[in-house]
């Protein structure tokens, strides 16, 4: 599994994190979209747009391999401003590679990544 050096390990000042310290022995969580409703808590909108800038801040628009970044914050972004960047995509890989889709997270997230 790759670590992802100089990647935040959460957001600041909260408990929403953002990265894995090991590989489970069991292998790795399936990626699914999950769906955002407008009913979100605040803490919860502040955690993906975090992320998504943490994501961008590290990777920019390349592919990158999904290594130690937590299942469960990218499938929150997973299949909309997060897009599998391989034909065929192992959503239960830690070597699956992923990009960031700048125009589906800029419609998401208005001015995150200017």
């Amino acid at each position: 599994m790759t670590k992802h050096r100089g990647f935040p390990g959460r957001l600041p000042g909260t408990d929403f994190q953002f990265t894995l310290r090991r590989a489970s022995p069991k292998g790795a969580t399936k990626l699914v979209a999950r769906a955002r409703y407008g009913d979100r808590r605040p803490a919860d909108r502040a955690a993906d747009e975090g992320f998504l800038w943490a994501l961008w801040q590290h990777f920019g628009d390349q592919p990158f391999e999904r290594g130690n970044l937590d299942a469960g914050r990218l499938s929150w972004l997973f299949g909309r401003e997060v897009v599998p960047a391989e034909d065929p995509f192992d959503p239960e890989s830690y070597e699956a590679l992923l990009r960031v889709d700048l125009a589906r997270a800029q419609a998401s997230f208005p001015g995150l990544l200017d």
